[in-house]
C-alpha cells in the first residue's frame, strides 16, 4: 500500500492516476476520514482513445481521480482508495492507496 501526502490551497485540484482492473471485475472505491468536508473526490471522465489505440481485452486501464480542496480551507483529510470486486464484499482489496491531504487555510491580508 502506497501512502502519499500533499498540501492543497482552497479550491486547488490534484489529479491522482490509479491503474484499474475493470476487465477483471475490480473497481476503485474511496473513503474520506478526518476533516471529510475539507475535500471532494470525483472520478474524471475518460479521455477518448487515440485512433487505433484501443486497449487489449483484459489490459489494465488507468483511472484518474480529482481531489479538490474546498474553500475556505483549513483541515486534514485522509482518503483511502481500495480496489475491490463489488460482488465479493468480504474479499480483501486487491490494492490500496492512501492520500493524506492538508488543506491550507486562507490567510488574511490585502
Amino acid at each position: 500500500m502506497e501512502v502519499r501526502s500533499i498540501v492543497l490551497g482552497p479550491d486547488e485540484p490534484y489529479e491522482l492516476r490509479l491503474t484499474g482492473r475493470g476487465a477483471r471485475g475490480y473497481v476503485w472505491t474511496w473513503q474520506v476520514t478526518g476533516d471529510a468536508d475539507a475535500v471532494t473526490v470525483a472520478e474524471a471522465p475518460e479521455a477518448p482513445a487515440a485512433a487505433g489505440a484501443a486497449p487489449l481485452p483484459g489490459a489494465p486501464v488507468e483511472r484518474t481521480y480529482v481531489v479538490r480542496a474546498r474553500p475556505p480551507g483549513g483541515g486534514r483529510a485522509r482518503i483511502r482508495f481500495a480496489q475491490v470486486r463489488p460482488p465479493y464484499p468480504d474479499e480483501a482489496p486487491y490494492d490500496e492507496f492512501v492520500l493524506d491531504v492538508e488543506v491550507a487555510a486562507v490567510t488574511g491580508g490585502t
